[in-house]
């Protein structure tokens, strides 16, 4: 095992068939190491390779050819240099690093506390493996690229999804890529199009400030090349590799994209009392965000010690070329951005108007057929309607908020509420974007779930142990008259009916709509806002809630064919409110017709979709007043037909216009807080 100078490209671990290229950026190591290890846990390498500056290092590039290493080789860095902090420097010659370009890596004997500590971290430390070319029969599978227009969202923790005993699954596939492949019959029933997956790069589940706990969520990368390893049910770190692309091949089979939710705000490694994982010990200054005046202290725009420095040259290159990999080698669809907004800042942590990491997203050629979304804000600053580029959607949390409060009763948004069901055109309008890229959700797995947002008023988070002071308290949730779970069956009714209010908008709103796993079938949190440390059934599946509530299953999935059935929903240009010749146009009312109420006490809004081409109009009524009101109804040869009307239980709460009542007369009454819509066709 005669090493040999090896080369400065590609990036990480490069399996030939006579043997392995390794390569490293760091521009201010003094030397650089080589591990090779036998067995993960092992105190010592059975190879220790040290670089020699002359013939391997290339400008900032440390790189070795090493003949005969084999798929599957265990491996990890020492970097020497200075550990200076207040100069920005931690480099560790004691602990062995992660390869930022890991395929794969060994978690088994991983221990966070060592990467702590003083000393050397070897035989506990995370070991990078090398994985081969991809020989992978993908069977012809190509990317589905439903547009936005005609997208469902679905939100969902890979490992919640099938980690209940009642899921059904074998107990060796729970909560793994290859348990999600036995539900995808459930998602093709409930007719959504895309799966966006909370964090599958391998991220550290140790991340969390209380031992007992874990962090569940996965908002915690640490190697972002990596699917995470303990979502799959087979220990072979290539298997995998593989069982995520059955995965990604099996959804694409049933008609569903696979959206990843990213993390390159930040890592796992924390602040300065956090551990040397990868980054941190290879080249700290290039890849994180140092105060200026403080180099010690890193700025936190994240809210978890770190802030990556992703407009950095390398850093922003391991960006694209993590993303590319995604999308070449595991065929996933797209990428929701979290705390996108950090990706916006300079290397002196200020906002930027020409991102370059960001612009370079949207002009790769291998990207250019995915879907990007933004989490548009971070700690410090939120551009939601504002975030740079021609490409990006984005998450609308004003839709969230604003709805949120319409419904429940606040004085003073109707007319917020008709912005954020028209798209936001006050955000987004401006940018010359499909309207569809506004993201719109009543909720996400960050905050209360649906149901709990109307059965809780306050946050119950003591389970995390950080005695209810973690989690936001800015819920705009009304539990209906009871905290938490009721026996009541009128508060029942009324929360049933909230949920559905909520679907409703949701699916008769223009953007894409987005619902969070277990929406459909009532799953609570029982009022935990913050459950990333709940890797248990608190935040879990429960599939025998599919049973409990078949009904409101029902709805959604009507509700959801509706949505993809009706033109109104997949125009790619805004709603206009002033000729139908144009285009759709949407004009809005009160309980009067073309007089919408504006005024700081009004609950209730009115609106008629109207285009000829179509040959049909829909007439959405709202009453989020706590008393039933009177709507106006338009006048023609035609009569009404009550598609929708949440006020309704069982089947008739959701029609098809054929099999709808007739709404007769001049006026209809909505009874309180529910919404009902209006089918007919165009007068001969």
């Amino acid at each position: 095992m005669r090493p040999k100078a090896g080369r400065s490209y590609p990036l990480g671990a490069t399996l030939y068939p006579e043997g392995a290229n390794f390569c490293l950026f760091s521009k201010n190591a003094t030397a650089v190491e080589l591990l090779l290890f036998n067995t993960d846990g092992h105190d010592y390498p059975e190879h220790a390779f040290h670089l020699d500056p002359k013939t391997n290092k290339t400008f900032y590039y440390w790189h070795i050819f090493i003949p005969g290493i084999q798929q599957g080789q265990l491996y990890g860095w020492r970097v020497h240099g200075p550990f200076v902090p207040e100069e920005g420097y931690r480099f560790d010659p004691h602990k062995v690093l992660i390869d930022p370009y890991a395929r794969a890596v060994a978690m088994e004997a991983y221990d966070r506390s060592a990467a702590i500590q003083p000393g050397d971290n070897c035989a506990r430390a995370i070991k990078s493996i090398v994985v081969g070319p991809n020989h992978y029969d993908w069977e012809g599978d190509r990317p589905i690229k439903h547009p936005f227009a005609k997208s469902i969202i679905y939100e969902m923790h890979l490992g919640g999804f099938t980690k209940h005993p009642s899921s059904g699954v074998r107990e060796e596939w729970r909560g793994t890529y290859r348990g999600l492949i036995e539900k995808i019959p459930y998602l093709k029933e409930l007719g959504i199009t895309a799966v966006e997956l909370m964090p599958v790069q391998q991220f550290d589940p140790y991340d969390v400030p209380n031992e007992q706990l874990v962090n569940y969520w996965g908002y915690s990368p640490i190697a972002f090349f990596a699917p995470h390893h303990a979502y799959a049910s087979t220990a072979d770190p290539i298997g995998r590799i593989n069982e995520f692309r059955d995965m990604v091949k099996a959804l694409h089979r049933a008609g569903i994209e696979v959206i990843l939710d990213v993390v390159f705000n930040h890592t796992a490694e924390g602040d300065d009392k956090g551990p040397t994982l990868s980054l941190k010990g290879i080249e700290n200054r290039a890849y994180y965000l140092l105060e200026k005046e403080h180099f010690h202290r890193y700025y936190n725009f994240t809210g978890t010690g770190n802030s990556l420095n992703a407009n950095h040259s390398v850093v922003r290159r391991m960006i694209l070329d993590c993303l590319k990999y995604w999308v070449s080698e595991m065929h996933v669809d797209g990428f929701r951005f979290d705390l996108a907004s950090v990706l916006a800042r300079d290397e002196n942590g200020k906002p930027i108007d020409n991102p370059p990491v960001l612009w370079s997203i949207e002009s790769d050629p291998v990207l250019a057929s995915t879907k990007i979304i933004a989490e548009a804000w971070d700690v410090h600053q939120y551009q939601v309607g504002s975030f740079i580029g021609d490409k990006w959607a984005e998450w609308n949390g004003q839709y969230r908020d604003d709805i949120r409060r319409f419904m429940k009763g606040d004085e003073g948004l109707a007319e917020k509420a008709a912005r954020r069901l028209c798209a936001s055109p006050d955000l987004f309008h401006t940018l010359m974007r499909d309207p569809n890229r506004s993201i719109n959700f009543v909720d996400c797995h960050d905050g209360f779930t649906l149901n709990d947002l109307v059965s809780y008023n306050d946050k119950h988070n003591h389970a995390n142990g950080e005695d209810n002071r973690d989690g936001t308290d800015t819920n705009f949730s009304w539990n209906c008259g009871t905290e938490g779970p009721v026996d009541n069956p009128e508060i029942e009714q009324l929360r049933i009916r909230q949920i559905k209010n909520f679907l409703v908008l949701l699916m008769v709103s223009q953007g894409t709509p987005m619902l969070q796993m277990g929406d459909e079938i009532r799953r609570s949190q029982q009022g935990n806002n913050n459950a990333y440390c709940q890797d248990d059934e608190l935040s879990w599946f429960n599939w025998n809630q599919v049973q409990e509530n078949t009904e409101l299953l029902e709805f959604v999935k009507r509700l959801i064919r509706f949505n993809l059935s009706e033109k109104f929903f997949q125009e790619e240009a805004y709603w206009n409110a002033s000729s139908p010749a144009n285009g759709t146009s949407c004009t809005f009312h009160g309980t009067s017709l073309y007089h919408p109420d504006w005024g700081h006490y009004s609950h209730s809004l009115a609106y008629t979709l109207d285009n000829r081409e179509y040959g049909h109009q829909l007439h959405v009524m709202i009453n989020a007043y706590w008393e039933p009101l009177t709507f106006g109804l338009l006048g023609g040869k035609r009569k009404w037909k009550r598609i929708i009307d949440t006020y309704v239980a069982g089947k008739e709460a959701c029609l098809k216009a054929d099999d709808a009542p007739t709404a007769k007369g001049k006026a209809i009454e909505v009874q309180a807080r529910s919404v009902v819509i209006l089918y007919r066709k165009f007068d001969e």
